[in-house]
């Protein structure tokens, strides 16, 4: 599959999204999502997002958009703009679909996604969750899922920053 497949048929826009789910809702499919800004994808990401799909039948991500992720990581993110952050994770065979979103939380996406399921990773608490209460209201599941630990983006981009540094200003 090329570039233009993967970006045809798994990176969705709002129209194309709501087809696709009222399909897999017509197969009963359960449909799981979770949100982020997968930035530079790590071991981390592809352990959370496979037991993300396992929890049901369709994965889909939310994807926070450049303008969303430098609101919220600051301006030096995103590492990779987001349509090479979108393909990425929609070569991942179990990944369904892509959809990006320009707020600062997925509250949004989420209402009109309606998913069985909804994922986090780290320490949330489930009522902490953006979305939670959504999915409280008509019977949905919040599921918490650990972090593999050793693998942050973060400390990813931390390790390559001091790389370039020489060697006595590195800390």
């Amino acid at each position: 599959m090329n570039y233009t497949d993967l970006m045809t048929q798994k990176v969705a826009g709002s129209d194309r999204m709501e087809r696709m789910l009222a399909l897999w809702r017509f197969q009963g499919r359960k449909i799981v999502f979770t949100n982020g800004c997968f930035d530079l994808i790590h071991p981390g990401h592809i352990d959370y997002l496979s037991r993300a799909a396992a929890l049901g039948d369709i994965l889909v991500i939310g994807l926070n958009s450049d303008a969303s992720v430098r609101r919220l990581k600051g301006s030096h993110r995103p590492i990779m703009p987001e349509q090479a952050r979108a393909m990425v994770l929609a070569a991942i065979h179990f990944v369904n679909a892509v959809v990006l979103f320009d707020e600062d939380t997925p509250y949004r996406l989420i209402a009109e996604v309606k998913p069985d399921i909804l994922v986090k990773g780290g320490d949330y608490r489930k009522d902490a969750v953006v979305g939670a209460d959504l999915l409280a209201a008509y019977g949905g599941e919040v599921i918490i899922l650990p972090f593999l630990e050793g693998y942050s983006t973060s400390s990813i981009e931390e390790k390559i920053r001091k790389a370039g540094l020489p060697e006595h200003e590195k800390s």
